[in-house]
């Protein structure tokens, strides 16, 4: 009877160990998806502003279920910049375009050799995706009797002699593009060239255009009172039944049939979803006109906020929430003049100064959120100064890789802050910020060095030549003038000294 029951405890002890063994074994790492909406303002989001005019009870939601970031920012004030940071985790003016953006027909930027989040993952066995708005360039091929047209004058190059924009009539649209999502390790990818408002109006699936750009548009809103905002685009070439309204609900859809098609893969995947929302053209369904505070925008926002929640439902459907590491955040702070603010009384970048493109709070720092069930606590906030070049150095962690000296240069992992592993979390690296008109500066602490005078992009004045005696540059105290009014530069000569320094060193390496 004893040596029965020995052999019955030894049998149950070998049965729980297989069972742990096939448990550990089958566990896969998690999915990641990156959700990057466009020109959403830090004030916009109501978790993060309890005086906004606008709702987002599915944003605010996700925030509820993970961390939100109260101080982060987007390495740059524009779109392509801030997407070379995300998908290479380097600052975007060590690349071929140092300052402004792409248009729909510029050069591709991502270099050849580059790593990104998405080739590090697909090496590591994970199914990779993209859909929405790319604006990273794509070598379009041209027609043969326009080879030789590169050298017109017509042709808009960078001081680097890099392409940003041409004439889209040289284009040969049958043929695929020579560099795309596929060249830089995405398995699947369905996209937007450019912004919203740019031609060509079209979609990409797999680098294969879904319909010819054959048609014309005249372009919407252009009235110089409402440059870029409304349900603003400019003229140019648009693929025969394209249509604004339907192009985040679209991004949405085919977001949710790739995960669809991979939730029950053996592989983890990866999905890139860089919504063009709410970017302009404002265009709302009809069901969303004045469901919000702040006008046309306001209610293109809170659409957002439902496809979201759409999106989100769908994992709650397949099951998955609780191995998928969700980010939720925006490519910099939002397009909203002074003069939205005083007829809606929103302040889309909340309490901070000026508006994209600038290089004040109110262009860069932005709304982020990650869930993680099981890993990130519910309901918790976090004060560490992050940047979204972090991203590829966070995940390199997250799945066991290291990364050489090569890749990432500018990211930092936030794995142990996500973790709230105290012990492990390092002290934040210097954040660069970076204008739409080339402006540097540098974040340390509590202290923010912006190397010149005026906002660097589209907030007046942009530029301020100083008089003698007055400071070249700016200096802030965010703990104690986050709103960015008093500018005490000249009574910290030793402050202003070491973050120069700092500034110099990194642009250096």
């Amino acid at each position: 009877m004893k040596l029965t029951l020995v052999y019955t405890l030894i049998a149950l002890l070998l049965y729980n160990c297989n069972m742990q063994k096939k448990e550990k074994e089958t566990i896969k790492p998690p999915n990641i998806i990156y959700i990057l909406a466009d020109d959403l303002g830090y004030g916009d989001v109501s978790i993060y502003n309890s005086d906004s005019k606008i709702q987002t009870p599915n944003i605010d939601k996700l925030a509820n279920e993970g961390m939100r970031f109260t101080d982060a920012h987007s390495p740059s004030s524009v779109c392509t910049p801030t997407r070379y940071g995300i998908l290479t985790g380097r600052y975007c003016w060590r690349s071929e375009l140092p300052r402004g953006v792409l248009r729909g027909y510029g050069e591709s930027l991502l270099e050849k050799d580059r790593i990104t989040i998405a080739s590090l993952l697909k090496d590591q066995d994970y199914t990779t995706g993209v859909v929405g708005k790319w604006h990273l360039g794509l070598d379009w091929e041209l027609k043969s009797e326009f080879i030789d047209s590169l050298g017109n004058s017509s042709v808009i190059r960078n001081q680097n002699g890099m392409i940003t924009h041409m004439n889209g009539d040289w284009i040969d649209f049958i043929k695929e593009p020579m560099d795309g999502p596929l060249d830089h390790g995405f398995d699947y990818s369905y996209i937007l060239p450019a912004s919203l408002d740019m031609e060509p109006y079209c979609y990409l699936e797999n680098d294969i255009l879904t319909a010819l750009p054959n048609e014309h548009t005249e372009g919407n809103d252009l009235d110089t009172d409402s440059y870029a905002t409304g349900a603003f685009w400019r003229p140019g070439r648009i693929a025969k039944g394209f249509d604004f309204y339907e192009v985040l609900p679209r991004f949405v859809e085919k977001a949710k049939n790739f995960v669809a098609s991979h939730a029950n893969d053996e592989k983890p995947f990866f999905l890139y979803l860089p919504l063009a929302a709410p970017h302009s053209p404002w265009v709302p369904k009809k069901e969303y006109d004045g469901s919000s505070g702040a006008g046309q925008y306001g209610d293109f926002v809170q659409m957002v906020d439902t496809q979201v929640g759409n999106f989100l439902k769908g994992l709650e459907e397949l099951d998955i929430t609780d191995n998928t590491i969700v980010i939720f955040t925006s490519d910099n702070g939002p397009f909203w003049k002074p003069d939205y603010i005083k007829r809606f009384d929103h302040r889309a970048a909340s309490m901070y100064r000026g508006m994209k493109a600038d290089t004040y709070e109110g262009g860069h720092r932005i709304p982020f959120i990650v869930r993680w069930p099981g890993k990130v606590e519910a309901g918790s906030s976090s004060n560490y100064k992050t940047t979204l070049t972090n991203l590829i150095a966070t995940t390199a962690e997250i799945v066991g890789v290291n990364l050489n000296e090569n890749t990432g240069e500018d990211s930092q992992s936030i794995l142990p802050v996500l973790l709230n592993d105290e012990k492990n979390v390092e002290v934040e690296i210097p954040i660069i910020h970076h204008s739409s008109k080339g402006h540097f500066a540098i974040r340390k602490g509590d202290w923010k060095l912006i190397e010149k005078r005026g906002s660097g992009g589209f907030s007046i004045p942009v530029t301020i030549e100083p008089k003698e005696g007055e400071s070249i540059g700016q200096l802030y105290n965010l703990v104690t003038d986050p709103s960015e009014k008093n500018n005490i530069y000249t009574e910290n000569p030793k402050v202003v000294d070491a973050l120069l320094l700092e500034l110099n060193n990194i642009r250096e390496r």
